[in-house]
């Protein structure tokens, strides 16, 4: 069983940023895109950024979006529709869930932010992308902006090309957790051909490589499948262990659905040689923690430990 003890491991706390020297020569730097906002952080932040320039220069009032019961994605985009005057709609994954809002973190501070929602069932909303699904939508709500479920488009992606600046040419790897593949095409994108970005999957499968393409116009990526913890939403008492300890030495939190995952995968693959002698690895904090409310509910339930927030 795996475990993280930073104890063994030098680390130097700068502006809010963390950086772990490891054995071998190998620094870890984690760059905080989660203290960018406190309701619309990390990459929901960069995917937003321009989708609301654009629906702004389209005067739309309303913008329509989907996603799952503790989608970091409608958190973020209830806050940012209210805070710059726009009416917000989701179509949630799941028609159970519409009776157990108040029992919802995410949900409820969704609704408490103005947004309306349509819950569906799971086989509907497989075809949520469909020509006859949207027209449904807009006979239903009227003009609306759409924004994809977990913000991808090219617009989301150009936002994500912002996280890295030219100050981080210095890394040889980048690292970022990946929902539906907009982030890390971003990051690729604004890499350089040196760098070699490396995506962790929160899903099963190896369907997202083919999402990546459709973004990413250089080569210099890799696809990691190994540390989803049985697909998304999936976590495990050692993931769980390990965010905790994280936390402890730290203060970094960490969510249990991306960034949490990424970093026990990373460190996971220093330890096992994975990066050669000198890696200088930039990990991506992407945020999401709002999350982890919902998912301590889940764990009470089960009689689980709890994840750490303060």
């Amino acid at each position: 069983m795996f475990f993280f003890n930073l104890n063994s491991i030098e680390f130097l706390v700068i502006n809010q940023q963390i950086s772990f020297q490891f054995p071998n020569e190998i620094t870890l730097h984690i760059k905080r895109e989660d203290m960018i906002h406190p309701f619309v952080s990390g990459n929901k932040f960069r995917k937003l950024k321009y989708n609301l320039l654009k629906a702004k220069e389209e005067k739309k009032i309303k913008l329509l979006t989907f996603g799952g019961a503790f989608s970091n994605h409608i958190a973020a985009v209830a806050y940012a529709g209210k805070d710059n005057n726009f009416e917000t709609i989701g179509i949630i994954r799941g028609d159970e869930l519409e009776s157990y809002i108040t029992e919802n973190p995410t949900l409820l501070f969704a609704q408490e932010c103005g947004m309306k929602f349509q819950f569906v069932s799971r086989e509907e909303y497989k075809n949520k992308t469909t020509n006859l699904f949207i027209e449904n939508l807009k006979n239903r709500y009227g003009d609306f902006y759409l924004i994809p479920e977990g913000g991808a488009n090219s617009l989301a992606v150009k936002g994500c090309e912002e996280i890295i600046t030219e100050e981080d040419s210095r890394f040889s790897h980048i690292c970022c957790s990946i929902g539906t593949g907009g982030t890390i095409s971003g990051l690729i994108n604004a890499s350089h051909l040196h760098q070699k970005i490396i995506g962790f999957s929160s899903l099963k499968g190896e369907f997202l490589s083919d999402d990546i393409r459709k973004f990413a116009v250089k080569n210099n990526w890799e696809l990691v499948t190994d540390y989803h913890f049985g697909g998304y939403g999936k976590i495990n008492e050692e993931l769980v262990r390990f965010i905790n300890d994280f936390y402890k030495q730290t203060t970094i939190p960490l969510d249990p659905i991306y960034t949490g995952k990424m970093l026990f995968g990373i460190i996971d693959l220093i330890e096992k040689g994975y990066f050669p002698k000198g890696a200088n690895i930039l990990a991506i904090h992407t945020g999401g923690l709002q999350g982890i409310k919902g998912m301590n509910v889940y764990l009470k339930k089960k009689n689980l430990q709890q994840i750490i927030t303060q």
